[in-house]
């Protein structure tokens, strides 16, 4: 029985020696392979984006966010956008580390970068 046992578990552990399982837990977020091209578009867009401009127009312009928060303080709606710009874990997957923050108030683009989000929330 044990051999069949050790068998058994040789044999899986190669037929599945490819797969990968992965779990999210809300803080990291699986890339395709295209993941530099992604970056480097996504840095060359908030290098081009104007304080002022409105969230369905910044919106517009990105793929889905990696990451969102919204959060109402002192009577504003405060949005935050995380899209990957620079991978810093060889993993495959995208920690908010690796993201640029854009800030929004009340549905306007007032910052972007983490110091944008030290200075607003």
């Amino acid at each position: 029985m044990k051999k069949l046992l050790v068998a058994t578990a040789l044999l899986s552990t190669t037929l599945l020696s490819g797969c990968i399982v992965a779990v999210s837990d809300g803080e990291m977020r699986h890339y395709n392979s295209n993941w530099e091209a992604t970056h480097e578009s996504n840095r060359e867009k908030i290098s081009n984006l104007t304080l002022g401009t409105t969230y369905k127009d910044v919106i517009k312009q990105f793929d889905t966010p990696d990451f969102t928060e919204a959060v109402s303080k002192d009577g504003h709606t405060y949005q935050v956008l995380y899209f990957a710009t620079n991978s810093k874990h060889s993993d495959g997957k995208t920690t908010k580390d690796e993201c640029t923050p854009l800030v929004f108030k009340d549905k306007k683009l007032i910052g972007f970068g983490q110091s944008a989000v030290d200075n607003y929330l």
